[in-house]
């Protein structure tokens, strides 16, 4: 009996163990489950930055490579960036969307700029927060939320005895309230001001746990005590984390604010990142009354633009006899301290001699000391009182060249008695890009400027067509080098021309914007015709049709050579050298040092392969980083594909380079 009980006992004990483990290991089969299906997704536009989570996994939809979701940096990317879109231009995913980890790293300087898997990222000079993106796996030890925190859009006003405030900010609120009421106390207005660099500054800062568990610091806000104002409170807007508005700290009126101007940092609009210089007319025919019009209507075009450290830049250049800066695009780095500025400017009087203006821009403006960017476009905004005292043309031409993008806003036309004075008619039209009015802008009332405001603003932020297609800012020489050799043959010959001739009608065609040159190699070369051949696009896209198909070898080498001779050594001292080669197969010759010697010689080189092209020689052909400037189909049929690519990366090569 006694056996009986000691073995039921023993039995259930088993069975109870048994059952114990089983149901461990369904909790834990649960939990993995959970872990890799309960993944959050993400919308295309979603911003890194608008994530508070340090580190997440999620999932990307379909669809998300495209232009319109920005990514700023290569391999660590700016948090201001599309979370999804940069995981494409990683490689982590594709555009059918996928799981991808994200972890928040720091602040960096320098992001990169580059063109990977169909995704073209932009150079960005700093940004506060980072991130990286890697393969959508969990990391062991670390739990990954199934939502996500955003930064909410709207400020949450602090209220005494409220709990709406998120608990990182209460010392920082405390803080702030502390210093008020002292203030106040002493008699003395307290005033929120713009970013301080004192080295008196106190940082206060915030506790934040990262996944590993290990607490760290962050600074949040910044509070200075002024020269000569011990009591006046400095708050750095950079570093304020979102859901806290700067003035919802308690403060009821403006009254107790009493804010003085001073220089702060705005991140601006990132949408319109341009260079951006207005020629103001200075000269005594203006009047007073009107110069006066003229800089209320440049303040309110500063605050459309919304100015900024990664949107736009604006400086102004006073014009009359002579030109001057009145301050350059790093001077100023918002809107409100602009706007400020302009105001005081006094006007120089003189005559209207835009032509002298436009030289001066185009020689001493742009340039790296004065704050130009190097990757954003450069624009030149005219304004002009009637007309011009000297040419245009000539200076206009050359800025164009130069990939300087003008606009021109006239103010009432000549009067009759007038009109015998003007130098240059029709000066306009010789100044900007003809492009159906896009760059010209006249107004018939100095009372009625307001109403351009919003019609000027759109077209300067127009950064695709700046830097894109149908602008002067393609002042290129841009030269086909078609393999004719015998593989090709006429069918396939005819549908490398179509290519050719979908990438020249995409530019503005002209002797000053972009001109076109052919030349058709097999064993030998031929120069169908030069840049200085044609000078309208009707008139190239029918020379492109009549080439006729050569047959022959394929003596690649030679072929780059003799353009190089033939086409570019004629090329004009400020247009980019741009050669675009079209071959199918290996080259009888070197291809290496005749590449090279090209490259030195200020030729941009891209290679495009068809079939039984050979990858090394593609990537020796082309210019570094060469799998941004080589490509390859298996069919020709496929080449249609590269088209739109091409066009973008020539365009935004051009808006890279940094003019000095």
């Amino acid at each position: 009996m006694k056996a009986t009980v000691i073995a039921t006992f023993f039995g259930m004990s088993l069975i109870c163990t048994y059952a114990a483990k089983e149901a461990t290991k369904k909790m834990k089969k649960a939990k993995l489950y959970f872990a890799l299906t309960d993944v959050p997704q993400i919308d295309c536009d979603v911003k890194a930055g608008k994530i508070i989570n340090p580190e997440f996994i999620a999932k990307c939809p379909p669809g998300c490579q495209d232009v319109k979701y920005r990514v700023y940096g290569t391999d660590i990317y700016a948090s201001f960036s599309s979370v999804c879109n940069a995981a494409i231009h990683s490689g982590i995913i594709d555009n059918t969307g996928g799981k991808i980890l994200v972890q928040k790293v720091a602040g960096h300087s320098g992001y990169r700029g580059s063109f990977s898997n169909g995704v073209r990222s932009l150079s960005l000079p700093r940004w506060r927060e980072s991130f990286l993106v890697s393969e959508g796996k969990p990391r062991k030890g670390v739990t990954y939320p199934s939502t996500l925190e955003y930064s909410s859009p709207k400020s949450t006003a602090v209220k005494s005895g409220s709990s709406s405030v998120h608990p990182a900010y209460s010392s920082v609120v405390a803080a702030a309230s502390r210093q008020v009421q002292a203030a106040q106390g002493r008699g003395q207005n307290t005033a929120f001001r713009g970013t301080s660099t004192s080295a008196s500054n106190r940082n206060i800062l915030r506790p934040n746990t990262d996944h590993t568990g290990i607490q760290r610091q962050e600074p949040v806000a910044t509070f200075q005590r002024a020269a000569g104002s011990p009591a006046h409170l400095a708050m750095e807007t950079d570093s304020w984390k979102p859901g806290l508005s700067l003035f919802d700290t308690g403060f009821s009126s403006k009254e107790e604010l009493n804010p003085k101007p001073l220089e702060s940092t705005s991140q601006g609009n990132p949408n319109c990142k341009v260079d951006l210089s207005f020629l103001m007319d200075g000269s005594w025919s203006i009047g007073k009354r009107r110069f006066q019009l003229q800089k209320h209507f440049l303040g309110n075009v500063a605050q459309a633009l919304g100015i900024g450290s990664t949107g736009p830049l604006m400086g102004i250049v006073q014009y009359g006899d002579d030109p001057s800066t009145e301050f350059n695009l790093k001077t100023y780095a918002n809107s409100k301290d602009l706007r400020n500025a302009i105001e005081k400017i006094p006007q120089k009087g003189g005559l209207s001699n835009v032509g002298k203006a436009l030289s001066f821009v185009n020689k001493n403006f742009f340039s790296d000391a004065n704050g130009n960017r190097g990757g954003a476009p450069n624009v030149v905004v005219v304004i002009v009182d009637g007309w011009p005292t000297d040419r245009v043309e000539e200076a206009s031409r050359l800025a164009r060249e130069s990939g300087i993008n003008i606009f021109f806003v006239t103010i009432e036309a000549a009067a009759e008695s007038e009109k015998q004075n003007i130098i240059e008619p029709n000066f306009v039209d010789k100044a900007v890009c003809r492009t159906n009015g896009f760059y010209s802008i006249n107004v018939p009332s100095w009372f009625s400027l307001h109403k351009v405001v919003q019609p000027l603003v759109k077209r300067v932020c127009d950064t695709d067509r700046l830097v894109c297609s149908k602008t002067c800012l393609n002042s290129a020489d841009i030269g086909f080098v078609i393999d004719g050799s015998s593989s090709v043959g006429t069918s396939n010959f005819r549908t490398v021309l179509q290519f050719v001739a979908n990438i020249s009608k995409e530019f503005e065609i002209s002797d000053t914007d972009t001109r076109i040159g052919a030349v058709q190699y097999t064993y030998e070369q031929r120069l169908e015709f030069s840049f200085d051949k044609y000078s309208t696009k009707q008139d190239v896209l029918s020379a492109i049709k009549r080439i006729s198909y050569w047959s022959g070898g394929t003596s690649t080498g030679a072929a780059i050579s003799y353009a190089s001779e033939q086409l570019f050594s004629k090329s004009k001292p400020n247009k980019r050298k741009i050669m675009i080669l079209i071959t199918d197969g290996r080259s009888y010759d070197d291809v290496r040092v005749p590449a090279m010697a090209a490259h030195r010689n200020g030729v941009i080189a891209y290679s495009v392969g068809v079939a039984w092209a050979a990858q090394d020689e593609l990537e020796a052909i082309a210019t570094d980083p060469d799998k941004e400037h080589s490509f390859f189909v298996d069919e020709f049929d496929n080449l249609y594909r590269f088209v739109n690519q091409l066009i973008q990366n020539i365009c935004t090569e051009f808006n890279s380079q940094p003019r000095n």
